[in-house]
């Protein structure tokens, strides 16, 4: 079961980062934020006032004809020094880590998403039961030889079948949350005059998840009329691969006398290749008709 479903229409480069930060978005479904980077320490204050304290005093000492060579002497020996310390020091990260900062970047990026991605957390029991059927099935049409012989309407699967997933991740997505609220409610007790009205509530979440379980079984049944074409192709591929190899059968079985081997049986290999193609045929036509039905 795929973790983090994404809406088809963030850009693919986001909606990879989406499916690798799940645990950075679970941090933010419970209200994780960055900390705010840190100004310059105040070791880094007193490096900084003490490096312009040493060229304060180089400069004034500069100014006189007579300590000018003295003034350079104390840039040279202890300014250049504690520049270069300054410069190492600032390169290098106090107090944050690698992790650190690729959350926070992750952070900056993700958080312009809310809403377009669902987690399987979001999701209860029941419905994270109907998201994982629906990804089997969207799974058996995307993995199948059919699909990738362009026997199917690959172009149609390629954009139907996540759309498909993230419309029923979505709605799964609401109908828990509300279902989990409603059930909260009603854990506490309720009064025949407030029971009057949540029953029909309770109808409303229970035609909800019947709504989306017939988007979930269209898929499957498309699934099924897929998996039906597969092993229609596989057959098919097999016996054209038999019948390719027909006339080495009859040559050998006319050298060797094997008159115990029915040649008629070897040419019914072209008989069974028709039957499979069309069987192949009706296979793959009722898959289409199948997949219209998943068109909103």
């Amino acid at each position: 079961m795929v973790d983090v479903v994404v809406d088809p229409g963030v850009p693919p480069e986001d909606a990879q980062l989406l499916r690798d930060s799940r645990q950075v978005l679970l941090k933010m479904r419970h209200g994780w934020a960055p900390e705010p980077r840190r100004a310059i320490s105040s070791s880094r204050h007193r490096m900084i006032a003490a490096f312009g304290t040493v060229a304060f005093f180089g400069v004034m000492l500069g100014i006189g004809g007579v300590a000018r060579g003295l003034g350079l002497l104390m840039l040279v020996a202890i300014g250049i020094p504690l520049m270069i310390v300054l410069f190492v020091r600032n390169d290098l990260p106090e107090d944050e880590d690698d992790d650190d900062e690729d959350e926070r970047v992750a952070y900056e990026q993700l958080r312009w998403y809310e809403g377009r991605y669902v987690l399987t957390e979001d999701l209860d029991e029941a419905s994270a039961r109907l998201l994982a059927r629906a990804q089997r099935a969207i799974a058996t049409v995307t993995t199948s030889r059919v699909n990738a012989e362009g026997l199917l309407d690959d172009v149609r699967n390629g954009v139907m079948l996540p759309a498909q997933e993230w419309e029923i991740a979505r709605l799964l997505a609401k109908l828990s949350a509300l279902r989990t609220k409603h059930r909260e409610t009603v854990s506490q007790g309720l009064t025949p005059e407030v029971e009057a009205v949540a029953a029909p509530l309770a109808r409303a979440l229970d035609s909800s998840e019947e709504a989306v379980l017939a988007r979930v079984e269209a898929l499957e049944r498309y699934a099924v009329n897929v998996t039906d074409a597969e092993r229609a192709f596989v057959a098919h591929r097999q016996i054209e691969e038999l019948r390719g190899r027909l006339h080495q059968y009859e040559e050998l079985v006319a050298e060797t006398g094997a008159d115990t081997f029915a040649v008629p049986e070897l040419e019914r290999l072209a008989v069974d290749a028709d039957r499979l193609e069309q069987a192949l045929r009706r296979s793959v036509s009722s898959a289409h008709e199948a997949f219209g039905h998943l068109e909103p």
